[in-house]
């Protein structure tokens, strides 16, 4: 396999180096003049890209772009500016050479109006599937976020559920773990999501732009996509003849991160190169309730280098990236007096001191952390093949992840597991008869999972394949778009019979000798499994466009969702989760059934967004607490043996049907161009159906369901701005959320979480030198502005405490505080000479 996935990248990469000499590589140009609508002045430094030919050009001092080596096809070109509303518009490259644009200005700086992670390059509006988009203008003034799930987990219709400020797992309409699918460069991310406490292992320095697609209809990417894709996207290719990088810095007041990345990217005549390397860490992160908050810090590193061709044939590049995180354990341990926090120092565990200031106020990482490192080689290619373009994505992948939980021996790992993942893609985009778009591909992976040398186990070693064929196809009749499509995936999964070798206390062992059913102290931890998954998936969707100002979308598409290797057969603790997981080998696979009905009203000072959805999933797997014989919340050892001060929380997968209903809602106001007034609401609600039957009240609703959030924001901007400032902004913000008592009970698994309200508020702009392009970008963010204490539903961390805490004490441990992040970027270039323009 190794040997088979080398070949064909090798081949991806070095193939089109002699496809110059094709006749059908026709080669365009395309030129114009950007002006201000209003003044008529030229606009420097306006980006133009195409995103399906990965090609872009910037305006000069004269407001005129020049690009060349394009393809004579059609396609669809993205005009952007900071402070100017975004425009987007497909040109036929074979017979159009020049393309004026007058762009306006406009206070709405978060949503693009382009998509690219659909079978192609799409215009929002018109798509039937509900979609949402973020640009770096966005991310930037998100600074504050420790990582780039938690950038966009303020979105309408997306949250996370997180471990701290650097871990977020994200979530979609009310589902997460593997039943979103995260991508980098339309590459599936694969790091043991069905850990609570394993987040994303992407650097948030390196990212330039997310798209999320909302429920099952992305059939592009398979099984695990039930609830939607988050595609992560890295910056595009500067244009020709230029070098350009920046040098980034992050403070964060609350637990003082401190944030660098350096970054620098250039294209000769085609040949695209760029680098990016960042360093990030924090202490532990403090509120009023708690304090500082105990290992709660990290330390990451993070590197990636791309190299690869654009021309007019196509273009494959060539990335790597190296992600590594040192990740403090915390456990919420107290004293039961003081409340203070408190560590482990042995391993029997018997008594715990509290944590001095000085720890508490440390960048140190402590003895039991986790250290993740998540090494990935991908290629992404595109190749003009006859009358379409072949789309083909290659990708390598290897992740470690330690746990360090031995306090008496700090180089033992707690839990070592090594996930390799091969992933595989292969799309063809043409057209058939008149219109109708249409893209054939072939996507899956392959992957092998082994244990390390570690005392705990809570999966076993295993190899997984899984392979899909899907079609999708769009249609245009007149104010008439039509989107339909269905795939088909396989997925097997093998698991290992393990044994484990108990004779050494707190330190066991996987026994890899004869005879294990017949050797002392040797228990059987996972039996050999071998399981197939198959499931049909599909998709039709309108949207109809009655005028300028107001549209109708609706969609309706089945998911599907084979079981993971843990939901299948965990048996063993997580130790940075505190949970003991137990699997179920009888699982079947999820199929969910989502409807969606959207609506769209934009008029010149008012646009009114809503998106309702309505999804029945069958056979949903999640977790529930399991109970001791005293009807307690069992908590048990590390070898599962029951003890009532356990470190670990017994939690069982189980199998339901469910249905999670909803929308997102959005107001905006815009009395004059530079005026914004942006609101929006997100409801999610989860029901348990049981097996059919009337469920008690502490089963009748779904865990991590986010409760209804509304915010509100009112934002000013000025792109002209005044002297040497340019593109000025300055919001104030305002988030409701409802408490949540809507939530799963049972066996004492979630507990209610009362509402609370946070403000934030920022401001930032450039400083230009005299041709107008900017030496300092400049962004400053407040969170939780008037510092209050509050628990999310959906941090796991309100759960972590003693067993047990005293009367009248609200337990577990509280969100962060008041925090203040200034970002600064200082661009530069070092282009060698001016460009053809």
């Amino acid at each position: 396999m190794k040997r088979i996935i080398l070949f064909l990248l090798i081949i991806s990469i070095f193939q089109p180096l002699f496809a110059d000499n094709n006749p059908n590589s026709e080669k365009s140009v395309l030129q114009g003049t950007i002006i201000d609508k209003s003044s008529g002045t030229p606009l420097i430094g306006v980006d133009l890209y195409f995103p399906d030919l990965k090609i872009g050009g910037v305006t000069d001092i004269n407001g005129h772009y020049y690009i060349d080596g394009l393809p004579g096809t059609s396609a669809m070109i993205e005009v952007s500016y900071v402070g100017y509303q975004t425009i987007s518009r497909k040109i036929n490259l074979k017979t159009t050479r020049t393309a004026n644009f007058s762009m306006s200005e406009s206070a709405d700086q978060m949503d693009q109006v382009v998509v690219t992670g659909v079978s192609k390059a799409t215009q929002i509006k018109i798509d039937p599937v509900p979609l949402v988009t973020v640009n770096k203008v966005y991310i930037n003034e998100h600074a504050s976020a420790g990582n780039v799930i938690a950038e966009i987990a303020n979105l309408p219709g997306v949250s996370a559920v997180t471990t701290g400020p650097n871990i977020s797992k994200p979530f979609i309409h009310g589902l997460g773990y593997n039943s979103v699918v995260t991508l980098e460069d339309g590459i599936r991310q694969e790091g043991q999501q069905w850990g609570d406490e394993h987040g994303i292992e992407v650097d948030q320095n390196s990212i330039n732009r997310v798209e999320i697609i909302k429920g099952p209809a992305s059939l592009s990417y398979g099984s695990d996509a039930i609830a939607g894709v988050i595609n992560l996207l890295t910056a595009p290719p500067v244009p020709k003849g230029k070098i350009l990088g920046s040098v980034t810095g992050v403070y964060g007041t609350n637990n003082g991160l401190i944030n660098g990345s350096f970054k620098l990217q250039g294209n000769h005549n085609g040949l695209v190169w760029g680098t990016v390397i960042s360093n990030k860490e924090a202490k532990n992160y403090q509120n009023r309730h708690d304090g500082r908050v105990y290992a709660t810090g990290f330390k990451e590193r993070d590197a990636r280098a791309m190299i690869g061709i654009n021309k007019s044939w196509g273009y494959s590049y060539l990335n790597a990236s190296l992600y590594d995180d040192l990740q403090d354990i915390p456990d919420g341990s107290r004293d039961s007096l003081t409340r203070q926090f408190t560590y482990q120092t042995t391993e029997a565990d018997t008594y715990r001191p509290v944590v001095p200031e000085s720890v508490l106020n440390s960048y140190a990482i402590p003895t039991l952390h986790q250290h993740v490192q998540f090494y990935r080689i991908y290629d992404n290619s595109n190749f003009n093949l006859g009358q379409g373009n072949l789309i083909v994505n290659l990708g390598y992948q290897y992740s470690h992840r330690r746990e360090y939980t031995h306090p008496e021996a700090p180089a033992v790992a707690g839990l070592n597991l090594k996930l390799t993942t091969y992933t595989y893609g292969a799309k063809y985009n043409f057209n058939i008869g008149k219109g109708y778009e249409t893209t054939l591909g072939v996507n899956g992976m392959y992957q092998i999972s082994t244990l390390g040398a570690s005392t705990d186990f809570p999966i076993p070693a295993f190899h997984q394949f899984e392979i899909g064929g899907f079609f999708i196809t769009k249609k245009s009749f007149g104010k008439l778009n039509l989107a339909f499509g269905a795939r088909y995936d396989t997925r097997s999964i093998k698991g290992q019979a393990a044994y484990v070798d108990t004779t050494v206390q707190y330190f066991p062992t996987l026994y890899k000798g004869q005879n294990p059913t017949e050797t002392p102290n040797v228990i059987q931890q996972f039996s050999a499994l071998h399981k197939a998954f198959s499931g049909a998936t599909g998709s039709f969707g309108a949207t109809y466009n009655f005028s300028r100002i107001f549209l109708i979308k609706a969609n309706i598409a089945q998911g599907f969702r084979a079981p993971n290797i843990a939901e299948l057969s965990a048996n063993g603790p997580d130790p940075g989760s505190q949970i003991y997981h137990v699997g179920d080998t009888h699982f079947k696979p999820e199929f969910s059934l989502q409807a969606d009905l959207g609506f769209a009203l934009t008029l010149p000072y008012l646009s009114i967004n809503v998106d309702l959805f309505d999804n029945n999933i069958q056979n949903y797997i999640y977790q529930e607490q399991m109970l001791d014989a005293n009807g307690n919340p069992e908590r048990v050892n590390s070898n599962g043996t029951p003890n009532p001060n356990g470190q670990y929380s017994r939690f069982t997968y189980v199998q339901n049907a469910a249905r999670i209903t909803g929308g997102d809602f959005s107001l905006n106001i815009t009395p004059v161009s530079w005026l914004q007034f942006r609101n929006s609401l997100s409801l999610t609600y989860g029901t348990n159906l049981g097996n059919g039957g009337n469920e008690p009240d502490s089963l009748r609703y779904l865990p991590f369901i986010p409760p209804l959030h509304t915010h509100s924001e009112l934002r000013a901007t000025s792109a002209k701005g005044f002297g040497n400032f340019r593109n000025l902004y300055v919001f104030f913000g305002f988030d409701h959320f409802a408490p949540q008592n809507r939530y799963f009970a049972a066996y004492g698994t979630e507990t209610y979480t009362g509402g609370y309200n946070l403000i934030s508020a920022g401001f930032g702009g450039n400083i230009v030198n005299k041709t107008g392009n900017p030496v300092v970008e400049i962004f400053l963010e407040g969170t939780n502005l008037a510092n209050i204490n509050y628990q999310s539903n959906m941090s796991r961390l309100k759960y972590f405490d003693n067993p047990a805490v005293p009367k009248g004490v609200q337990r577990g441990i509280f969100n962060m505080g008041r925090n203040i992040s200034l970002k600064v970027v200082v661009p530069f270039d070092m282009s060698p000479h001016k460009d053809h323009n």
